[in-house]
């Protein structure tokens, strides 16, 4: 009898980078409104030091695919192609060019504005607190992928417009000792769960579908009594467990019109800075064990740095950091089904070790640092 045709595995280095590249890293608080959507254009136009970190860094790590979060999506200005070819391919202190053939980057709803007073302070300002996702001007906040792999974009999914609300069980903010909601009724009828959005973008590896499952949950802070964004946080976590557990998700819908989790039996892993942390006190308790204890998921390796631990010695934890105030907070994880992890880590040197110049500072390059997995398909 002939041999069953056997797909040879795939390996490949899969990272998540919250790069700070929007006006809050360029400018003075002061202009963030007014001119904030001109920042990021300006600073690559200046070949800003903190973007040559950035590059330096990707350069370095060389992932096969990358998310990027906080990364402003302004598309009168093709930022993110000019990223690319003004930086990434270019050597950056040594480092050898790189290169994505394929890239997705979608609208978020940072920034976009609604006609509510979301903050309840009286005004309807349409910006931060009044914006569907906080954010000085649209997009501010955004996020990008780039891979080396085809991106399948009929495939490839977002949930820029999904109800907070259509989320079964949705923790609904309440004025703080009493069972009022917290927005309008028709406020909450509009009221997205994304504060950026989430994405589910189909990649070919080789012959191997990889579903890339990115978002950015809102911090759980800047807030009041009624935790409006920490519960936000929880619930845009709890998306992505719903999406991937293959129960009753006739409720989920995407932006094309497509109802539906993911399939069984599919290999994806979910990437970006999640603002939750098992440390934390401002997540609502139990945010991110959704992902970590899912049996769908593949939670229990854990990326390390020895920077992370020198910035906090006297906590065992800080070896899985992956921001600078000291928490984890970025993850890359891959699925059960058809993945194995070979390696990962924190992109963190100590100081005095080489490169450690890159995250001395947000200014430097960002408070979060790279998180890269190497995984194999199979």
């Amino acid at each position: 009898m002939p041999k069953k045709n056997v797909q040879a595995p795939v390996t490949l280095r899969v990272a998540t980078f919250n790069v700070s590249m929007d006006a809050s890293n360029y400018l003075a608080a002061e202009d963030w409104q007014s001119k904030g959507a001109e920042a990021l254009p300006q600073a690559l136009e200046d070949a800003h030091p903190q973007i040559r970190a950035i590059a330096e860094i990707i350069q370095h790590i060389r992932p096969d695919i990358l998310v990027l979060n906080e990364f402003d999506y302004l598309p009168q200005k093709n930022v993110l192609q000019q990223f690319q070819q003004q930086f990434l391919a270019v050597s950056q202190n040594g480092e050898a060019p790189i290169h994505y053939e394929h890239a997705f980057i979608a609208p978020v709803n940072t920034g976009r504005p609604s006609p509510f007073d979301l903050n309840r302070d009286g005004k309807t300002s349409g910006v931060g607190d009044d914006a569907w996702g906080y954010g000085n001007y649209p997009g501010q906040y955004g996020m990008a992928v780039l891979s080396r792999f085809p991106i399948d974009r009929e495939a490839t999914r977002t949930f820029q417009y999904f109800k907070w609300r259509d989320l079964p069980g949705a923790l609904q903010p309440l004025l703080p000792g009493t069972h009022e909601p917290w927005y309008s009724p028709a406020a909450w009828a509009e009221m997205p769960l994304s504060a950026k959005s989430h994405w589910d973008v189909k990649i070919d590896v080789s012959g191997y579908a990889l579903h890339l499952l990115v978002s950015h949950p809102t911090p759980p802070v800047f807030d009041g009594e009624e935790n409006r964004n920490g519960r936000r946080n929880f619930d845009e976590i709890r998306f992505w467990q719903e999406y991937v557990s293959h129960l009753d998700d006739d409720f989920i819908y995407d932006d094309q019109g497509r109802r539906g989790g993911l399939a069984d039996e599919q290999r994806f892993v979910i990437a970006g800075d999640l603002n939750a942390s098992v440390e934390s006190a401002d997540n609502i308790p139990g945010a991110i064990a959704q992902l970590l204890e899912h049996p769908a998921i593949q939670g229990s390796f854990t990326p390390t740095s020895a920077g992370g631990l020198e910035n906090m010695p006297e906590n065992p934890q800080a070896v899985e950091h992956t921001a600078s105030w000291r928490k984890r907070a970025d993850y890359v994880l891959p699925s059960s089904y058809g993945i194995r992890i070979i390696d990962g880590g924190v992109f963190w040197p100590r100081e005095g070790e080489a490169k450690a110049e890159l995250v001395e500072s947000r200014e430097s390059s960002s408070d979060h640092r790279l998180v890269w997995l190497d995984i194999q398909l199979r």
